[in-house]
């Protein structure tokens, strides 16, 4: 949601409250958005809270999803057989 700069000083409270609920808003300028706020969930750990402050995270207080795993056996002789190779 928009929201501009003389909106948000008259409203800050209320914009905040809303964005820690889970609501994001666009900071605008003449039209022209300038910031973007988005809350931290109240259930966030610190370390979590650390993350999404700096916009390393980004979290909406759910179940995380997780990709597809990783294959673990890489193309090649895995190191295992190449040391019972090297044993004998």
């Amino acid at each position: 949601m928009n929201v501009a700069i003389r909106e948000l000083k008259s409203d800050l409270s209320r914009i905040l409250a809303r964005a820690q609920a889970g609501e994001e808003f666009e900071v605008t300028s003449h039209n022209r958005p300038v910031a973007r706020i988005i809350g931290i969930p109240p259930q966030a750990k610190d370390g979590v809270r650390r993350l999404m402050a700096n916009g390393a995270l980004d979290w909406n207080g759910g179940k995380p999803e997780f990709g597809a795993p990783l294959s673990t056996q890489p193309e090649g002789t895995p190191v295992s057989l190449m040391v019972l190779e090297d044993r004998q």
